[in-house]
């Protein structure tokens, strides 16, 4: 990679070793999403049909932002060997040549579950909750230097586990899924830890003071915000009946988006 100057200042402290902050970013994984009571349940076999429905309609959202949110990074880098890596983020989730991408595997498994493609393009279930949350994140990165940007994406340390969870538990708790429908999860599977080791190779190699290295674990514990928050938004939605402006109708008036 070309030496660029570092967008962290130097701090007063002593940073880390690598292997310690390596572990620092690993301990992370204590908040990661698998752990929200809402992943418990689907893992366990006590969702709904309408609650497995409602996390695959709304996580499709966070799904079809991936690529802008890759090629917005994309945009910010000046370093060519970093682009010619990050793109492949982007070939993954919108597809090439052979591979038909990440979003295409996400709508199959929407059908999967019971949802139709134009159900999940049209957004009609993504709640407002979700859509903050996962807009948040983009803004991020399209604003951010384009490291701090990068080590946004160190959840995806912790995705392996998550995407084996499903593949382990799902087929055995919801037989009514088509089992097409998890191609996603094994697609991930191998595309998250090649990703993880080329994002732990910039966070070990930019954050080398204590500032930088504080920084970085702030903007990884964001993003773990986001994708907390996301769930909690379908929380209220699908396990409390409480979606938003139940008091007010039972229809779905929240905006889909603005342009």
């Amino acid at each position: 990679m070309a030496t660029i100057a570092s967008p962290f200042a130097a701090a007063d402290g002593q940073p880390l070793d690598r292997d310690s902050f390596r572990a620092a970013l690993m301990a992370k994984g204590d908040y990661y999403h698998i752990h929200h009571p809402y992943q418990f349940d689907m893992a366990e076999g006590r969702a709904t049909a309408e609650q497995i429905r409602g996390w695959v309609a709304n996580r499709f959202y966070y799904q079809v932002m991936i690529p802008q949110k890759d090629a917005a990074l994309l945009a910010n880098c000046p370093d060519a060997a970093t682009r010619r890596r990050w793109v492949q983020r982007l070939l993954d989730h919108d597809g090439h040549d052979d591979d038909t991408g990440g979003i295409e595997a996400w709508l199959r498994l929407g059908e999967a579950v019971g949802l139709s493609r134009d159900e999940l393009w049209s957004q009609e279930h993504v709640l407002p909750g979700v859509r903050f949350a996962v807009d948040a994140y983009v803004n991020f990165v399209r604003r951010a230097d384009w490291r701090e940007a990068a080590i946004s994406s160190l959840t995806e340390l912790f995705a392996p586990q998550a995407h084996k969870s499903r593949l382990d538990t799902w087929p055995t708790h919801y037989p009514w899924i088509d089992s097409h429908g998890y191609d996603y999860f094994r697609k991930r599977l191998g595309e998250a830890r090649r990703d993880v080791e080329h994002g732990l190779e910039l966070a070990l190699s930019l954050c080398t003071t204590a500032q930088a290295q504080a920084r970085a674990l702030e903007i990884l514990q964001f993003k773990l915000d986001v994708l907390w928050s996301m769930l909690d938004a379908m929380t209220m939605a699908y396990q409390l009946g409480r979606p938003p402006y139940h008091t007010v109708t039972e229809q779905r008036v929240y905006h889909r988006g603005l342009s």
